[in-house]
């Protein structure tokens, strides 16, 4: 069984995110975890465990005000072990102890982190493992000049700790109640959280390009569509949040500086990180659709982010303008998008689409009808993109429609096509070749 597992790198990540999730749900469940000293129950553990292990940020009650420093702690550890990747995290132990890493364990980490080849996977680790604490904790001096002034210094350290955590690995918690709409002005705050976002939903192996080749036309093609895409959908929320809101009562207390500043904040975080700086109750339905838009896409492989990710929304749209210009093959950035990354990219989008369709109509079933479905369609694609933002029915579910959240927060962080891989996975692979046939397509 362990022997078959191990040739099963997608099923093994799978698994140990399952056992990350389960621990932290009987740890969240416990006396000592809540202020009150009751428990949650567990399927409401097993939800807020799901939600940090998988860089979420739906939650169920007010952060701040229900658990205790041990359960923020629990949270907190949750999120940095679900946005390395567990199976990073598990590697950093062999290192400490300067033991060998196999080479089974390197290709469960070339999967984890989506490298090409088991050759120099472990300094990549390494690499991942020092960028990641290096980002927090310069977010965290950043955010410490706001909140230790504000909270004291042992408060105002902790809570620029946590949020930058939260911040660089997309996970949206908060402790300050009510996400950041207290700080929608706030340029300090605003930027440095939403750098964080961006860093963290980039990927690892863009930020390592970046650094090695300082040129942009030097990057690889993985790298050049993921930093364009960002960027597109990065203007395109921002232009349509401010243009959507700027004369409405969600933005009607702010200046032209806060507008733009939450404009910009509310594209980046909707994304992929779950914390907001407006009323998402008093949003226009427009808004509604543009979150929904942008959490569906999500962040780039290899990154703390969910959704279908920047690249396969690249390929998909690329390989589109190029059938609708006549080309022979899809092409981005003078490059022929290989026909394996068009195809996955397909698989990913029918998987991701259906899973949302089939889980939104249900939870109207389950619901009977308690909820508008475009509230409903948020908090579904909420989930699956990992995102975590929330137009205020989480907590008023029922335990089934709880259920069905764990579930597309789980599959959105493993990734559906690596859960399908990984569960569908053959010991034989079919040779068989079959001649073309004609198919009238559109």
């Amino acid at each position: 069984m362990i022997k078959n597992l191990k040739k099963n790198p997608p099923l093994v990540i799978c698994l140990s995110f399952i056992v990350l999730i389960f621990t932290g749900a009987f740890l969240l469940n416990t006396k000592m975890a809540s202020v009150s000293g009751e428990n949650i129950g567990f399927v409401n553990a097993l939800f807020t465990s799901t939600s940090a292990s998988c860089v979420t940020g739906l939650v169920l009650v007010n952060t701040s005000e229900y658990w205790t420093a041990f359960g923020k702690f629990i949270i907190a550890s949750l999120i940095q072990i679900g946005g390395l990747g567990t199976m990073v995290f598990l590697s950093l132990i062999p290192m400490l102890f300067h033991k060998r890493i196999g080479i089974v364990e390197r290709r469960i980490l070339k999967e984890q982190v989506s490298h090409d080849a088991t050759k120099g996977i472990i300094k990549l680790v390494i690499y991942i493992i020092k960028f990641s604490l290096g980002v927090e904790f310069v977010g965290a001096i950043l955010l410490a000049l706001r909140f230790i002034p504000q909270y004291g210094f042992i408060k105002g350290t902790l809570f620029s700790l946590f949020h930058s955590v939260s911040a660089f690995c997309n996970a949206g918690f908060d402790l300050t109640g009510n996400s950041l709409m207290n700080y929608q002005s706030d340029g300090l705050i605003t930027l440095t959280i939403s750098s964080l976002i961006i860093i963290g939903g980039l990927g690892y192996t863009v930020f390592l390009e970046i650094y090695r080749h300082r040129n942009f036309k030097n990057l690889s093609l993985h790298s050049k569509a993921a930093i364009s895409i960002s960027l597109i959908l990065l203007i395109i929320g921002t232009l349509g949040f401010f243009l959507l809101e700027h004369n409405q009562i969600s933005m009607n207390n702010l200046d032209l500086k806060g507008k733009i500043l939450t404009s910009y904040f509310m594209s980046a975080s909707s994304r992929t990180a779950g914390f907001n700086s407006l009323d998402l109750s008093k949003i226009q339905e427009g808004s509604v659709i543009i979150t929904i838009f942008l959490m569906f896409i999500g962040a780039s492989p290899a990154s703390t982010g969910g959704g279908i990710k920047t690249t396969t929304f690249g390929v998909l749209l690329f390989s589109t303008i190029s059938v609708l210009r006549g080309d022979e093959e899809a092409e981005i950035f003078h490059k022929t998008i290989p026909y394996d990354a068009l195809v996955k990219s397909l698989c990913i989008f029918f998987l991701a689409s259906g899973l949302v369709i089939i889980s939104s109509l249900g939870l109207m079933i389950i619901e009977d009808g308690r909820f508008l479905y475009l509230d409903i369609l948020y908090e579904i694609v909420s989930a699956f993109g990992t995102v975590g933002v929330s137009r205020g029915i989480t907590s008023n579910l029922s335990y089934p429609s709880k259920i069905i959240l764990i579930i597309l927060m789980y599959i959105g962080r493993v990734g559906a096509a690596t859960l399908g891989i990984g569960i569908l996975n053959k010991k034989t692979k079919k040779h068989t070749k079959y001649s073309h046939g004609k198919i009238i397509v559109g």
